[in-house]
């Protein structure tokens, strides 16, 4: 069965920082590239951030570029976002989602997961 499960959401000032994980089981993780895409309250699901099997080429979007990065630990099955300098627009539902390529075009991704919270607000 495969699982994407993440964690680290909640809510934050802005201006600081949370680290999200997402563990993966029930599928070979180490042939995925992993990503992150995120959905604000009333819009569109949105790219955030990608990372290839061997964990050697970060893609962004501009907004995130300088303040996010993605990592992994392919001995953990684990994808991380490290989000500094949050701000208002960050709020959204983060979601972890694998694919065979490190892709912006979101049905690239086969599984996704269930979404973890985070909230930018004072």
């Amino acid at each position: 069965q495969v699982q994407l499960v993440e964690s680290g959401g909640g809510l934050v000032q802005p201006g600081g920082s949370l680290r999200l994980s997402c563990a993966a089981s029930g599928f070979a993780f180490t042939d995925y590239s992993m990503a992150w895409v995120r959905q604000a309250q009333g819009k569109g699901l949105e790219w955030v951030s990608s990372i290839t099997s061997n964990g050697e080429t970060p893609s962004y979007i501009d907004s995130a570029k300088g303040r996010f990065t993605i990592s992994r630990d392919n001995y953990k099955n684990t994808v991380y976002l490290h989000m500094n300098s949050l701000n208002s627009e960050d709020t959204a539902v983060y979601y972890c989602a694998a694919g065979f390529q490190s892709s912006r075009y979101l049905g690239d991704y086969r599984y996704w997961g269930q979404g973890t919270q985070v909230t930018v607000s004072s």
